[in-house]
């Protein structure tokens, strides 16, 4: 495998030394606020390392973007809430990659000498910030001074949606994601009711650990019957996706990991038991705009970026033996699972993902990579992968994690350049009139289970891809029932007419 030591262990190793997570079901008028939440996330991970003085020794506090309160600076309201004096506040770009990317920029500046302690954290107080959005509470949250210093931003903004796709009203993950998951389906060959069983036995699998998982916003085994049956609690969202097959943001809570030099780790006390090593990081990015993929069903991001953080960890994927795919939607998991070699019906995750275990935002990496913790230290000398997506399958980043310490110390590279020359980008036909191919498509639903409309991808004559969608109950019905990719059909004015 490659991961025992040949030499002394390098005192600049970084390792993850304690892992925090908070779970909040309380009134909205005894909700902690997000920095709060961070804060106690932040002391829990310092017990976690068996060394409260950690946080007093944090030099650098670095925030995953977060959503349900907008401050401005995160990383400075936590460092004065656990008592550390940090030279550096720092903050993230939106993105579900970031945690993980995250890890990897803190690994890399603790080898570089550049840090010592670093404290990672993120939360959510979502479900509690629409609970009082309901009742019309503004709540007595941190606002902090005109004049506040803002954090560094760790990380760029990537546009992820072309004006053209906006247009026609495609901004939401909630509509892609299902595109990609009709496009697995018809790569894969099966019928609209076979795959249906399929993602719903996958997400049974996921629920499973969930109702293991104390810090799991439910806890509470589904089957995949109840996945994929629609239901006045679980109602088709935008198909083949029920409710229980989406990401669920409607939560509370908050992760925080704690990394160090393995100098710092020995300094402060902390024990080896509880050292984690990252072993190795990639990080990369398929076309930003959903509309410039070859096709709807991979990444190439992935699978260069998967590839290469095994390459610099010196094992193969036959030694990873836990992992946490990136689980906003069963196509991401279906795709990243293909991409990285891994085997569909093996277990994918370690907190029971996005749906079950919550979907905070930005941090719900945190959380997977605060898990993937607890569970090395249980199972020592194995290897973890924790994989990271942002936007519509969009962003990505790569991590592997060992109770024993990398043979050549942590590794990463960007592998932009390696996607980009095994990219063949399609061509976008912003607009485009006449005749086409269906490619894939989803119908949104509302609320009482009634479609609204379908929204289409087609290829164009050319190949080109181009967008269209249709209100028409006859083409919305054979959708959701039979099998419309690759029928021929004509665009005009953006509406798709079935041949």
């Amino acid at each position: 495998m490659g991961l025992t030591p040949t030499m002394p262990l390098d005192p600049r190793t970084p390792v993850l030394v304690g892992a925090g997570q908070l779970l909040q079901r309380v009134a909205p008028d005894e909700a902690l606020e997000p920095v709060d939440m961070i804060a106690e996330a932040a002391r829990r991970a310092a017990d976690d390392a068996g060394a409260p003085g950690l946080l007093a020794a944090v030099d650098s506090v670095r925030i995953v973007s977060l959503l349900s309160w907008r401050y401005v600076n995160a990383a400075a309201l936590v460092a004065e809430r656990v008592g550390a004096h940090p030279r550096e506040t720092a903050y993230t770009p939106m993105g579900g990659n970031t945690p993980q990317t995250l890890v990897n920029k803190t690994a890399r500046a603790i080898a570089a000498g550049e840090l010592d302690v670093a404290v990672i954290g993120g939360a959510e107080a979502w479900r509690t910030r629409m609970a009082q959005r309901k009742q019309d509470i503004k709540p007595d949250w941190t606002v902090e001074p005109d004049d506040t210093a803002p954090p560094v931003v760790l990380g760029e903004d990537l546009p992820m949606t072309h004006p053209a796709e906006a247009a026609r009203g495609i901004v939401m993950p909630i509509q892609l994601y299902p595109i990609f998951e009709n496009a697995i389906r018809a790569a894969a060959g099966r019928s609209v009711e076979d795959h249906l069983r399929h993602i719903s036995e996958l997400w049974a699998r996921f629920s499973a650990v969930a109702a293991g998982n104390p810090y799991a916003w439910i806890q509470e085994a589904k089957s995949a019957e109840e996945i994929r049956t629609p239901s006045p609690s679980n109602r088709m969202v935008g198909f083949p996706y029920t409710k229980s097959m989406n990401s669920n943001n409607d939560v509370d809570q908050a992760a925080a990991l704690l990394l160090c030099s393995v100098e710092a780790a020995r300094r402060l006390g902390v024990a080896e038991d509880r050292w984690v090593f990252p072993l190795a990081g990639t990080d990369a990015h398929d076309t930003p705009f959903v509309s410039n993929r070859e096709n709807l069903h991979s990444s190439p991001a992935i699978r260069v970026a998967g590839r290469r953080a095994l390459e610099l960890a010196g094992i193969g994927i036959d030694d990873v033996v836990h992992v946490d795919l990136y689980s906003c939607f069963p196509s991401a998991v279906q795709i990243g699972a293909t991409e990285l070699g891994l085997a569909i019906d093996r277990q994918l995750t370690v907190t029971g993902g996005l749906t079950f275990a919550g979907g905070p935002w930005n941090n719900y990496v945190g959380h997977a990579i605060a898990t993937m913790a607890g569970v090395l230290r249980a199972d020592p000398g194995s290897v973890g992968l924790c994989s990271a997506n942002g936007g519509y399958t969009t962003k990505h980043a790569m991590g592997l994690y060992s109770t024993t310490p990398p043979r050549d110390g942590f590794r990463w590279e960007d592998v932009q350049d390696e996607v980009d020359a095994i990219t063949s980008a399609k061509d976008f036909a912003e607009e485009h009139e006449g005749p086409a191919t269906i490619e894939s498509y989803t119908v949104m639903h509302e609320r009482d289970g009634s479609m609204t409309n379908a929204i289409v991808a087609c290829l164009t004559p050319d190949d080109r891809r181009t967008w269209a969608t249709s209100t028409d109950a006859d083409v919305m019905k054979a959708m959701t029932s039979d099998d419309l990719i690759g029928r021929a059909a004509t665009i005009t004015g953006g509406t798709l007419t079935v041949d």
